[in-house]
């Protein structure tokens, strides 16, 4: 009898392996079709971004001129470098505010309360709503905050500080989810080597959590370089440069246009379409040399902590 039972469960197991073997050797019919449906959409997405920039550089580039960059912008030249160099300062402007404020708060959720806590669920989802939030809404909360209640006017200032409000959800998101990517044995050891908590959160932690931070800095760049309601009402649509060397720190007060608001008002005219088109050109090369000098910055910090 107990023969018996050690066959069948021999066969058993046999049938069992033989089965698993056909099953992996063999897809099923869904499976095949899973796998093409994931091949075409990565073939759709593709020829969609291949195109929209194969487009935009078809028209674009042949319509690249030394009167599209030179330094004043008359109604004949539609110059596009006061907007190129407004662009660069608001960017860095509200990096320059939003990225601190977004570092701190990731490291104050991370570090410095209980994964378990409220507060840190009340603030996640809050954060997480924000994320969704059109930048038209952000666009009216800066005109009637900024722009109307403390008087800065349409400037670069006002801009600046929409824009910061806008990329802070993202740039604190990435950088919670970069901290705690970091395993817990560099905290432990930080602490067994009779470091404090601060200085193991700088020293230990924060290194190895730069590049996924760095991440998120990248996706606020682009939503500020390529951003355009929310400027329309804080901003403003003046093509000229703050002109710090003779206003000093008035010149924060300036309107200006950055590249999107130009490409949106020269399209929106219907005059000078050719040249909105040289400035989409412009705009994506722009946006593409950001990224790569980020992303390299990104590796040389990892060859970095593994050197270290």
């Amino acid at each position: 009898m107990s023969v018996r039972i050690l066959r069948h469960s021999h066969r058993s197991q046999t049938a069992s392996i033989s089965a698993s073997t056909f099953v992996s050797t063999n897809p099923s019919p869904a499976s095949r079709m899973l796998r093409a449906l994931v091949y075409l959409g990565t073939l759709l997405t593709v020829c969609i971004l291949v195109g929209l920039i194969g487009y935009i550089l078809l028209q674009g580039v042949p319509h690249l001129s030394p009167s599209l960059f030179e330094w004043n912008y008359t109604s004949d030249n539609v110059s596009l470098m006061p907007a190129l160099i407004s662009t660069v300062l608001m960017a860095v402007c509200a990096l320059v505010l939003a990225v601190p404020i977004g570092v701190a708060s990731a490291i104050y959720l991370v570090e410095y309360t209980q994964t378990d806590n409220r507060f840190v669920r009340i603030v996640r989802v809050t954060t997480e709503t924000l994320q969704g939030i059109p930048s038209i809404i952000y666009g009216l909360f800066g005109l009637l905050f900024f722009t109307t209640m403390l008087g800065w006017g349409m400037s670069l200032l006002s801009g600046a500080c929409t824009l910061a409000i806008m990329v802070l959800p993202v740039i604190m998101r990435t950088s919670e989810e970069a901290l705690l990517a970091v395993p817990k044995a560099y905290r432990e050891g930080g602490f067994a080597l009779g470091a404090g908590r601060l200085r193991t959160v700088f020293r230990c932690v924060l290194p190895s959590a730069i590049p996924g931070i760095l991440g998120g800095v990248i996706l606020a760049l682009g939503r500020c370089v390529g951003e355009v309601a929310a400027l329309l009402f804080t901003a403003g649509t003046v093509a000229q440069i703050p002109d710090f060397a003779t206003s000093g720190l008035g010149a924060f007060f300036d309107s200006c246009r950055t590249l999107a608001v130009h490409m949106y008002v020269l399209a929106s005219e219907g005059l000078h379409v050719d040249e909105a088109y040289a400035t989409a050109v412009i705009l994506l090369v722009m946006v593409l040399l950001l990224n790569l000098a980020t992303k390299w910055t990104v590796e040389r910090l990892k060859v970095g902590n593994k050197d270290e």
